[in-house]
């Protein structure tokens, strides 16, 4: 079957934060927006070809900045039951809002962050308290591999956690350490971080354009396999101030968003150049960029299977106009139906 492209009919009514899709489900995935509601979607609701199917909006006091499921289909944090639409409050941060969550279902543990800088690890099966673990900065990105969570934050900072410790402190009662304490190798602040499914590793992104790869191992041989590069940008011409000559410039963006695809290992990047790339990571080398959207790329996602990925799009900061910034009614999702080889990397068996 030839890949196709479909854009979801009922989007949210302001800026979409995250996507994440069902852990069984491949055509199901939720969306948190600053709308105050968190959107279930259905792809085989629709007719074959059509828009999809909104299965539910579950509204909240405030806007929605992350969300995801939980051990099945039917359970997700924000902390509600998609199948009763019943809020439950688990864990509070002090002052900020929870920025991230996100859930380990080989360790039953819910985990979020919040510009109080702090981390809080919630184990889901039982009724024990959160572990709460103070930050050193404000968190911008997280994410989970099998074994590992890894926070990024301001300052360039990076602290990777191991879960089984995570478990044991909550356990025993005691303060848990970072596994490893990092500096991004990126020079300006990181806007999303992914880890690999393998549990190798992980890459981040920045504001300036640029994407890392690295390697959890901390051996000499293992950190001089990490590397960066340049995406999302575009050659712009503008003429020189002083002698009027036009030259061509690198107009840069943002790199919002990273997602690794589940089977083949190869990654997704999303800019504010409107556009989404795929990327083989082992190869070190660009597969493909799709079509340029028409507004920033805020979110990626792919299902459990590896066979959709998701686009959450609107507008961004990237025009540098001076109005404020204005999501509502613009906010689209678009999930492209991949080809059987078509996230498949080089180094892929």
């Amino acid at each position: 079957m030839a890949p196709s492209q479909i854009e979801i009919a009922q989007p949210p009514a302001d800026a979409i934060s995250a996507i994440a899709f069902a852990p069984s489900t491949p055509t199901r995935f939720l969306v948190s927006s600053w709308s105050k509601s968190v959107y279930l979607y259905d792809m085989s609701g629709g007719e074959e070809g059509g828009e999809g199917c909104l299965l539910g909006e579950f509204e909240h006091p405030a806007p929605v900045l992350s969300v995801c499921f939980g051990d099945d289909d039917n359970e997700a944090y924000t902390g509600l039951d998609l199948s009763s639409g019943e809020l439950t409050v688990l864990t509070k941060h002090a002052g900020a809002p929870a920025s991230k969550v996100a859930y380990s279902r080989e360790h039953s543990l819910l985990i979020s962050t919040s510009w109080d800088m702090t981390m809080h690890i919630l184990p889901t099966s039982n009724s024990s308290s959160p572990l709460i673990v103070t930050l050193p900065a404000k968190p911008f990105a997280l994410s989970l591999s099998p074994s590992k969570v890894v926070v990024a934050m301001a300052a360039r900072l990076l602290h990777i956690y191991s879960l089984p410790s995570l478990v044991a402190g909550i356990q025993a009662g005691n303060p848990v350490e970072p596994w490893q304490m990092r500096e991004s190798s990126l020079k300006f602040m990181t806007r999303s971080v992914s880890c690999m499914p393998s549990d190798l590793g992980y890459a981040t992104s920045s504001v300036e354009g640029r994407v890392a790869v690295e390697w959890f191992d901390s051996s000499a041989e293992s950190q001089a396999r990490k590397y960066a590069f340049k995406c999302h940008r575009t050659l712009h011409a503008e003429k020189n101030e002083e002698d009027g000559k036009e030259e061509t410039v690198d107009l840069v963006y943002p790199v919002n968003a990273l997602a690794f695809h589940p089977v083949h290992g190869t990654f997704a990047s999303g800019g504010g150049d409107g556009t989404v790339a795929l990327w083989d990571a082992a190869a070190k080398r660009r597969m493909k960029q799709y079509q340029k959207f028409p507004d920033s790329v805020h979110c990626l996602a792919f299902s459990c299977d590896g066979k959709y990925l998701a686009v959450g799009i609107g507008p961004g900061f990237e025009d540098a106009t001076i109005n404020h910034y204005d999501a509502k009614g613009k906010a689209r999702i678009l999930v492209r139906e991949l080809g059987e080889n078509e996230a498949k990397g080089k180094s892929s068996k």
